[in-house]
């Protein structure tokens, strides 16, 4: 775990050209709740959403790697526009290799995000790797950074935005609401 502007997690989130977003338990607050139908139901934060929104204005790419499959999964990455969507299967570093090949690039220009033990392999390789606070015991002790936020709750805005200001892109993609 690192503060907040740790240099090095500066470095290395300048970096990043693609970023990598586990959902449950980070898009997500990791519940999933069932309707009398069996159908499952997922609450995402939309202050994460425009942190998506404006790392995508500032040039970085944005996917999403999921152990589980669901169409609210499917539906939010289309509002969003995350290009890059892989659902299923408890083997992520497979769909990740996969993405570094189709997309030309190193492990090192590649951010992910995630919280349980499912998400090691990629995290473990990725150039810039984060968890969530409340990620398990075995994740947290193999990151770069550790949001303040929780799953759900603005952990993926923050990181967005702890990447914008790395690379120098900020104040730029803000000023269209701030002006």
């Amino acid at each position: 775990m690192s503060e907040t502007y740790d240099v090095a997690n500066l470095e290395r989130a300048a970096k990043v050209k693609l970023f990598i977003f586990d959902v449950d338990g980070v898009l997500t607050d990791g519940g999933l709740h069932y309707g009398a139908e069996g159908e499952a139901f997922k609450t995402f934060n939309v202050q994460d959403g425009l942190g998506i929104k404006l790392l995508q204005e500032s040039g970085v790419l944005t996917g999403i790697i999921s152990a589980r499959r669901s169409p609210q999964v499917a539906a939010r990455a289309r509002d969003l526009a995350i290009e890059f969507v892989h659902q299923g299967g408890h083997d992520k570093l497979t769909p990740f290799k996969a993405l570094l090949d189709q997309l030309n690039l190193t492990e090192e220009q590649v951010a992910f995000i995630g919280d349980d033990v499912v998400d090691i392999p990629i995290l473990s390789r990725a150039g810039f790797a984060v968890a969530v606070p409340n990620a398990r015991p075995e994740v947290l002790a193999r990151v770069h950074h550790v949001t303040q936020h929780r799953g759900g709750h603005g952990a993926v805005r923050e990181i967005c935005e702890f990447v914008l200001r790395a690379q120098g892109n900020y104040e730029r993609v803000m000023a269209q609401f701030l002006a």
